[in-house]
């Protein structure tokens, strides 16, 4: 086992995960998630996409263990006959691939002009900031929306299903850099003021190098739990856009999507076909959530 493996498993960090039987459930579940997403096509028992082997005589089959149901679909058939279960493994994939790819944006967008703001100050950091209180006072589902409906009108309606997805991922990850641009700034503005950062003034260091190399590792603390927290968020407002939607197109369905073909059956009986995605978004989503509630918390030292 290397040293970097032992200083793991020895540090607070591990020690505070280990007695938190809420956060190491909320890690399997996680893990269970990302898992099914990344190897649905190896473990998933059908390809829902694949319409040679899509029967419309399967559709609307109940779950397994109903009287109705077959062995064959766990979670029972949506209107195409597609099998629900390999249907939410499919579209947790494009929901995960979403969240981080938004939050990834978010994250390197906002690191980057919460630097710029808070080590710069003046008339820099009194722009960004404005830009961002008054995208603050938006809700996030609001601009992500706004920012959808600019390119629809903006491109042809093939051009636009081709890109819908980077769309989307733009969108969100658009909505969301305020919050890490501030968590940035207000770290960064206690950091440019300690004796490092004017040791490396005095001698001649550069402000890109003193902003990239001495500020920037010291300020990522709070944005990794940004990040954890927006995650969880950055793939609700997904299935929020999809669930209306406004979201990827549908030959790349995500669990937004699900939830909202399912919906149009819920009144009528097939309740499996909506149910099940919402269940396995709320645990994607809460898992994700607890993870960063347990990470700030463990990363605070004043609440250990």
């Amino acid at each position: 086992m290397s040293a970097a493996v032992q200083r793991f498993f020895g540090s607070d960090l591990w020690w505070s995960f280990t007695r938190s039987p809420i956060t190491m459930v909320s890690a399997i579940v996680a893990a269970i998630c990302i898992l099914g997403a990344l190897f649905a096509p190896v473990i998933a028992p059908h390809n829902p996409f694949d319409l040679a082997s899509l029967n419309l005589s399967d559709a609307f089959k109940p779950p397994a263990w109903h009287e109705d149901g077959a062995r064959e679909y766990a979670l029972g058939t949506d209107d195409q006959g597609r099998d629900v279960l390999s249907a939410i493994m499919y579209g947790a994939r494009v929901s995960l691939l979403v969240g981080l790819s938004a939050t990834a944006f978010a994250t390197l967008l906002g690191v980057s002009l919460g630097l710029l703001a808070g080590y710069l100050g003046g008339a820099v950091d009194g722009l960004l900031m404005r830009i961002c209180d008054v995208q603050l006072t938006f809700p996030s589902i609001l601009v992500a929306l706004l920012v959808d409906g600019v390119v629809r009108a903006a491109l042809p309606r093939e051009a636009h299903d081709q890109i819908a997805l980077f769309v989307v991922i733009f969108a969100i990850g658009i909505s969301e850099w305020p919050k890490f641009a501030r968590t940035v700034r207000g770290s960064t503005l206690v950091e440019r003021n300690k004796e490092y950062v004017q040791a490396a003034r005095v001698i001649g260091v550069p402000r890109l190098r003193i902003m990239v190399s001495h500020v920037l590792p010291n300020v990522l603390g709070p944005v990794l739990v940004v990040a954890t927290l927006n995650l969880g968020l950055a793939i609700l407002a997904e299935a929020t856009l999809s669930f209306l939607g406004v979201g990827v197109p549908p030959t790349q369905p995500s669990l937004g999507t699900l939830i909202r073909i399912g919906n149009d059956f819920l009144f009528s009986g097939e309740w499996w076909i909506t149910i099940f995605p919402g269940v396995a978004l709320i645990a994607m989503v809460l898992s994700v959530n607890l993870l960063g509630d347990w990470l700030r918390d463990a990363l605070n030292p004043k609440l250990r």
